[in-house]
């Protein structure tokens, strides 16, 4: 069942970042082949499928981490024309890695407001505020003090959320309407799977951005909880779309080997 915040009043569709034809290779290896993709806004898209298929580039393309070999990428409507740091898109798009990535040597309240400590004029109380802000946003209040290494996977995990949702609030741009989440719940025991699931609902339905997401995952349970579409891409390309009461009664052969975890049908095991 899509989420209730997730439907537009009008029911109309409106396009916030697309792929147009794009193709990107490292090497020999040609990991996204002519993909065509559309994220529309207040959706919940989970981009699935195995390992080593392109979803992880797909995200850094989506938040404007790379470059495309060929095609283009369209931001609400406008052509990116090269990187995030070269220009500021028209909409805020941040970003969850699949490690939490936080620097060890700094507390979570200077990990969470880095960026705003280093290129804001925002003075020191106010950044101090908002990170409250975010880390209450996640479940997570009155920790600012403490390091990295004082918390659990899912701990740092939400404090990598609230730092991809916190933002200048004299900069309406930076204000992400998107997030982009690579396997947020990986390494996680599924009580704490399920918070971070629950918690990536919450924030988008939260009513301060964020309203739109895409998430890479491999995890059963977070497809079924966190997704109103889902998209399997194999080789590169995009080979079924669909929602999660379709995972149950589709008859495609890559998404029925996918969730029953065969090793028995057209997804060749590499190595």
């Amino acid at each position: 069942m899509p989420s209730p915040c997730s439907e537009l009043p009008s029911g109309l569709k409106v396009p916030l970042i697309e792929l147009k034809g794009v193709t990107k290779s490292f090497g020999s290896n040609k990991v996204l082949d002519n993909l065509d993709l559309t994220i529309y806004r207040g959706e919940a898209v989970a981009i699935i499928g195995p390992s080593g298929t392109g979803k992880s580039t797909i995200l850094r393309a989506l938040a404007g981490l790379l470059l495309p070999d060929e095609g283009e990428i369209y931001v609400q409507g406008q052509r990116r024309t090269g990187l995030a740091e070269d220009s500021a898109d028209p909409i805020g798009i941040g970003m969850v890695f699949q490690q939490a990535a936080l620097f060890d040597s700094l507390t979570v309240d200077e990990n969470i407001g880095f960026f705003l400590y280093e290129h804001s004029r925002l003075p020191q109380h106010r950044i101090h505020e908002l990170v409250n802000h975010s880390l209450e946003r996640v479940g997570l209040p009155g920790i600012g003090d403490r390091y990295p290494a004082e918390l659990s996977g899912g701990m740092r995990k939400r404090v990598s959320f609230a730092r991809a949702i916190i933002a200048d609030p004299d900069k309406t741009s930076s204000i992400p309407e998107v997030l982009l989440y690579d396997e947020p719940t990986a390494g996680l025991d599924p009580i704490a799977s399920t918070v971070i699931e629950d918690l990536i609902r919450s924030i988008q339905c939260g009513g301060e951005g964020c309203g739109t997401y895409v998430i890479v995952t491999h995890q059963d349970s977070t497809i079924r909880r966190t997704a109103d579409r889902i998209i399997f891409m194999y080789k590169g390309q995009a080979h079924w779309e669909g929602t999660v009461d379709d995972i149950d009664t589709t008859d495609h052969p890559l998404v029925r080997q996918f969730f029953s975890g065969s090793v028995e049908g057209p997804i060749q095991l590499v190595g």
